[in-house]
């Protein structure tokens, strides 16, 4: 693997982003809601279908609640239709993870949305890609992961390695890379631009960032709309910046 193929994901909020990410030479977005104050929620139909207009491959992040990745089956039943949804409004692929209570992964769960992803995708003449995100990272054994995974048909992971920030989980990242498995690795969590060429180092197959930066919000939310005074946007800067690091010229 070369930092040439590697590709760049921005995680979007907006169709401001999405655009900000395409102009900036972003490969594709992965969309979700509240991703700083929650880690990252399921985007509405409406929000998803506009930023699947702004022309650039949409991953729709498919998680209904803020915790931790353990479902039970109503909730996994809402994930289903949440990633049949996501498909119909025009995603290229989704972002789903769910995990035992021991930290291993829950193969029934992913099935599940492995199966609804490519059913629905075959309604609509298009393979959806999946992505089992971060809760790679609580599993127990994350290479054991990745191979069950491999075996359930998900096509990549979004991994920190396991740590706060990817740059402190290289040593895992390599493990995950080496178990070739035929799962992409892609380096997610605390990626910033001067972390970049040692994750590519680590032969990851792609690099996930927010790219975001805070502004003040203009308008008062009031009593009922929560507390937080200034808005989150993607970064033309940032893209652009981890977009040159990805691939030197």
């Amino acid at each position: 693997m070369t930092a040439v193929a590697a590709a760049l994901e921005i995680a979007v909020q907006d169709p401001a982003g999405a655009v900000v990410a395409r102009h900036g030479g972003a490969d594709r977005v992965e969309l979700c809601a509240a991703l700083g104050a929650t880690g990252g929620l399921t985007p509405s139909a409406g929000l998803l279908a506009a930023v699947c207009a702004v022309g650039i491959d949409v991953h729709a992040l498919i998680r209904t609640r803020p915790g931790g990745f353990v479902y039970s089956e109503a909730e996994v039943d809402v994930l289903v239709a949440d990633v049949e949804a996501a498909v119909r409004a025009g995603a290229a692929g989704v972002v789903v993870g769910a995990l035992t209570a021991d930290g291993s992964v829950d193969s029934e769960a992913t099935t599940r949305l492995v199966e609804a992803a490519r059913s629905a995708g075959r309604a609509v003449d298009r393979r959806i890609e999946v992505t089992f995100h971060r809760a790679i990272d609580a599993a127990s054994d994350p290479v054991a992961a990745i191979t069950l995974l491999g075996g359930l048909g998900v096509d990549r992971v979004l991994t920190s390695g396991g740590a706060a920030k990817a740059g402190d989980g290289i040593a895992v990242l390599g493990a995950l890379v080496a178990a070739n498995t035929g799962v992409q690795v892609m380096a997610g969590g605390g990626v910033d631009v001067a972390s970049i060429p040692r994750l590519m180092a680590a032969g990851v197959d792609a690099v996930h960032l927010s790219a975001k930066r805070s502004v003040p919000d203009p308008g008062s939310a009031g009593p009922g709309g929560g507390s937080a005074s200034e808005l989150e946007t993607t970064d033309p800067d940032l893209v652009a910046a981890a977009a040159s690091a990805l691939r030197p010229r």
